[in-house]
């Protein structure tokens, strides 16, 4: 089974995954499809139904007929408590602190003290170039754990790092940094050692949601906490796939009801003139960047592939619109989340508020509803066993997570 992530180009990081393939794959991407259709039935009547036909002649040696039921059993218990090499194990350990690790040098590379001389004669620029040449190293461990990892979840945020490279690789070929073939960086010392320090800091920015810096991190953020929780129990990721679809849902609602016109209608104020119903707006505009928040938070450890495409549609739609928001008070921080001021807000045109959600509220209708929709119906698309106990072929087994 190949499984190739495409985010926003063609490139195809299926290699990534090359160690999911096989009898101790761990991380497949089927096992909760698997451990549903465990849970309610179906596959133990498909077990059954096969087995019970193919060995319904079969004797032993002693002259009994074999066990069907044992044949399930064992099967069944494979399924639910899959064995995983010595390889994997070692992958899946270097991938998870490998992570961490990349993490800090994208802190250090986003840090404003590191563009500034130390105290004790340490010059920015050599500052820089350490952080630069540990970011290099820490990046292809990182990848090289990844290829042999059955931590699916996690190697496919690591393939969306690996194409935020890819659509940065002319900005990084000016500061002394190539890809190589497989992924994995190279780093030129001396064309490193003569770039503007400042164009470093400005492809890492933390200020730009949007920057190469912001953007790794996210994707690093995203698979941190899909290693973290490869061992939650199905209960504790049912109850967050719940919150996660309250998140989404709501957020429908809220855009729904600022696009509506009757929101806008105008009231008499106190003078008799009328005007705009500002705490109404206010209120409304506040609900929804409460719940896209509380998407965001939810959704950002999800692991439905469809609902990873379309919340990152949505985090970048939102950057684009940075600046616009600014004008009603609402900020976007480096990883995303919405803050309201409620005295710039007030003081804003609310007549621009309604054609500003007109577009952007448009924009990202889609997309909220689409991650309602996959969280929802995501345990039923990803199984191909019916509570019949029958085999529902999908079409193929190809993620695509576009950016």
């Amino acid at each position: 089974m190949g499984i190739g992530i495409n985010v926003g180009s063609n490139s195809d990081y299926s290699y990534l995954f090359q160690g999911l393939s096989g009898s101790d794959s761990s991380g497949n991407l089927n096992f909760l499809s698997d451990y549903t259709a465990i849970k309610n039935g179906s596959y133990g009547k498909l077990m059954k139904s096969y087995y019970g036909t193919k060995n319904s002649s079969s004797i032993t040696a002693s002259g009994s007929k074999s066990s069907t039921s044992n044949v399930v059993d064992r099967i069944l218990e494979e399924k639910k408590n899959p064995t995983v090499s010595k390889e994997a194990q070692e992958a899946n350990s270097k991938l998870t602190s490998g992570i961490s690790s990349l993490m800090t040098s994208v802190s250090t590379l986003q840090n404003d003290n590191t563009y500034k001389n130390s105290k004790d004669g340490t010059s920015a620029a050599d500052k820089v170039v350490s952080a630069i040449k540990d970011y290099v190293s820490q990046y292809n461990d990182v990848v090289s754990a990844a290829k042999n990892s059955t931590l699916a979840n996690a190697t496919s945020h690591v393939a969306g790092m690996m194409n935020s490279s890819k659509a940065n690789a002319e900005k990084l070929a000016e500061i002394g940094i190539t890809i190589n073939g497989d992924g994995t960086l190279q780093l030129n010392e001396s064309k490193l050692a003569s770039t503007d320090i400042s164009k470093i800091q400005k492809l890492f920015s933390k200020d730009d949601v949007i920057s190469y810096g912001s953007t790794v991190k996210s994707r690093l953020g995203f698979a941190s906490a899909s290693s973290s929780s490869v061992s939650s129990t199905e209960k504790d990721k049912a109850k967050e796939d719940e919150v996660t679809y309250g998140g989404a849902a709501d957020l429908k609602k809220d855009i729904e009801k600022l696009l509506s016109n009757s929101l806008y209608e105008k009231i008499k104020g106190k003078d008799g003139k009328e005007q705009y119903d500002i705490d109404k707006l206010f209120a409304a505009v506040k609900n929804f960047v409460g719940n896209y928040n509380s998407m965001l938070d939810s959704a950002k450890a999800s692991n439905n592939s469809g609902v990873i495409a379309n919340l990152a549609q949505i985090l970048e739609k939102t950057a684009q619109n940075k600046d616009a928001l600014k004008q009603f008070g609402i900020s976007v921080d480096n990883k995303g989340i919405l803050k309201i001021d409620e005295n710039t807000f007030r003081k804003s045109d609310m007549s621009q508020l309604q054609k500003f959600f007109g577009e952007y509220g448009s924009s990202i209708a889609t997309h909220v509803s689409l991650v309602n929709y996959y969280m929802t119906t995501q345990a039923n698309a990803a199984s191909g066993y019916t509570a019949n106990g029958t085999y529902n072929a999908q079409e193929n087994f190809r993620y695509d997570v576009i950016m």
